[in-house]
Parts: structure tokens; sequence; C-alpha cells
């Protein structure tokens, strides 16, 4: 009697192995690649760039402008120890934060500063250059565009003082009119 009642439940056992198991479940590792390699990939969404509005180092968070106009939003990311470039999350400075999603938080990964694109026809010298220009007495025009406060604290020898908001306004006094007259502009940061 008991094989008897152990044969019905044969069947039922058999469908709930089915069931749990998933029936027809395709193994094939080459139909499982593409979802892996999906996740892998890496989207512009996990990106912000735009200017920094606020840092907290209690909360260590971060908030960041993104967007222009009517479309701005300010994002928040957290950041910890694994954080890379930290110091350039600075209130109105322009950067660029990768960030990972942990949970509900977005943490930023690496934190660059967003640099200015630097217009045609202008190159970017190395400072060994500069000072080598200065040491050979290299004809030229020497402009330090930080704000005038930092210039009267110290300024390469023969440099002008003319801060970034007044080069509009300054710029026919103090250029020079020779046109191939070497230029070269410094500042104290990243613009």
């Amino acid at each position: 009697m008991k094989v008897k009642s152990i044969i019905k439940f044969i069947p039922v056992a058999v469908m709930l192995a089915f069931l749990a198991a998933g029936c027809a479940r395709d193994t094939d590792s080459s139909v499982q690649a593409p979802a892996a390699k999906t996740m892998e990939k890496k989207t512009e969404a996990d990106v912000y760039t735009g200017p920094i509005v606020g840092k907290s180092n209690k909360a260590k968070t971060i908030s960041i402008t993104v967007g222009k106009g009517a479309e701005a939003q300010t994002m928040m990311v957290k950041f910890d120890d694994q954080t890379e470039g930290v110091e350039f999350a600075k209130k109105g400075e322009a950067a660029i934060i990768n960030w990972e999603q942990r949970g509900d938080d977005k943490f930023a990964t690496v934190i660059k500063p967003k640099l200015a694109k630097l217009p045609e026809g202008v190159t970017e010298i190395k400072v060994d250059e500069l000072y080598q220009l200065l040491e050979d007495q290299v004809p030229m025009t020497l402009v330090d565009a930080r704000p005038a406060l930092r210039y009267n604290q110290g300024h390469l020898p023969t440099a002008i003082s003319i801060p970034v908001p007044l080069l509009k306004e300054k710029k026919a006094e103090v250029l020079p009119e020779d046109k191939d007259k070497l230029l070269i502009f410094y500042c104290g940061g990243y613009t």
C-alpha cells in the first residue's frame, strides 16, 4: 500500500522538479554572453559634466549642475576614500564626474577638471618652455590673467596684469600691435 501511494506522487514530483528547474532552459554560453556585455558597457549616464554647486566633506557628497538652461538639473553623488580626484570638486569649477551605482546611491569613482578648449591657432606651452623663453630673453608679451590681488602678491618677470574679466576692455591698450609677436597668458588654475 505504501508503494502505491508513493507511485501516485511520482508524476507530481517530476512536474514540480521541471517547474523549479525550468523546462527547456538553454545553458549555451553564447546565448548568455550578450547580456553580460550589456551590463559591462559604460553609458553616458554614468558621467556628469558641469559646474560644481557644492561639496560637503562631512556628508561626503558633491552636487553638480548637469545640462543647460531650462533642462539643467542638480545631481548629487557621494564620494569615499576610493574616489580619485576629489580635490577637483571645487564650488564654481567645472568638473567631469564618473560614477557608479551602489545600492540606492551614486558614488563618484573619478573626478577630473573640465578644461576649456583652446581656440584654433592657440597652443599650450609647459612651464619649462616658458622658463627657457624667459632665460633666453625672447621678445614677448607676457600676461598674468589672475586677479590683481594675486598679481600684486607676486608674478613672473616682465608680466603685465590683465585679469580675465578686464581682458575685453583693456586688450587694445596693452596687447602688442605686432600680431606676429609672441603673446603668452598664464593663470593660477584650470582655465
